[in-house]
């Protein structure tokens, strides 16, 4: 795992051309969560890409915010441990669990393998 807040560039094919694969760089920024008191938090980061934000607990990603559409958790660790609900509350602003729950109960969010 690089540093948080490093850049990192990797190569994507773009799938949708027919036979001539185009390739392209696809920018990867990662950073620390921070703590309330301003510090960064070790094996907590969020993840932007071209398509949205992760969050990353440890080796795990637990959800998913994409710029367009239905926020996303994982199916077998969104809600793995007291340190995972406590930064996963802080990514999705706040949100409880119990607010979390019902939002997935009403099909506002999906859970889905994201590892």
């Amino acid at each position: 795992m690089p540093r948080p807040g490093v850049l990192l560039t990797s190569m994507r094919f773009d799938s949708s051309l027919s036979t001539n694969f185009k390739l392209y760089n696809m920018k990867i920024k990662v950073k620390s969560m921070t703590s309330n008191a301003g510090n960064d938090v070790p094996n907590q980061f969020v993840i932007t890409t071209p398509d949205g934000r992760y969050f990353q607990s440890y080796r795990s990603i637990i959800a998913f915010k994409p710029y367009h559409g239905k926020i996303q958790l994982d199916e077998n660790t969104w809600d793995y441990s007291r340190t995972t609900s406590k930064y996963r509350r802080s990514f999705l602003n706040g949100e409880g669990i119990d607010e979390t729950r019902a939002k997935i109960e009403s099909g506002e969010y999906k859970l889905t393998n994201l590892n």
